[in-house]
């Protein structure tokens, strides 16, 4: 079963070339894509992740707004009693908000720099390492 992606642009972000040439990427390389469109609310991209029922959510930010995003996204997961979900950012974040992001729960953020080819070995990886068949293996095992 292929990996089921949803990428999302978020607020009042209004460049989204590099979103699109990601989700083409990422079906090229097998994977079943989602992508959200332009000014999405936090809510509107969980709503859409659980609707979809997707494995992951990219979340493509340029707008400086990170800080804020993310930790909505985090918080209606966690409400939602969504733990099976990744979450990855990308785009424009500063350095020093790399370590916060990880510690509310963002599995990676992916520079602007970084190749499409690096975003797929990240989210295969990544996938592997926290995605749904290792959060059913240790429901599974906690029985």
């Amino acid at each position: 079963m292929p990996i089921k992606v949803l990428v999302a642009k978020p607020g009042l972000d209004g460049h989204d070339r590099g979103a699109k040439v990601l989700a083409r990427s990422l079906r090229d390389a097998g994977m079943e894509v989602v992508y959200t469109g332009l000014h999405q609310t936090p809510e509107m991209i969980v709503n859409a992740a659980i609707q979809e029922d997707v494995d992951v959510v990219g979340v493509s930010i340029l707008s400086g707004a990170h800080m804020t995003v993310f930790p909505k996204i985090m918080e209606l997961l966690k409400e939602r009693e969504v733990d099976d979900i990744v979450v990855l950012g990308g785009g424009v974040i500063q350095e020093d908000d790399i370590p916060k992001l990880k510690a509310i729960g963002v599995r990676e953020v992916f520079n602007a720099e970084a190749s499409t080819q690096e975003l797929i070995d990240g989210i295969e990886r990544i996938v592997r390492e926290y995605g749904r068949d290792r959060a059913r293996r240790e429901a599974a095992a906690s029985r």
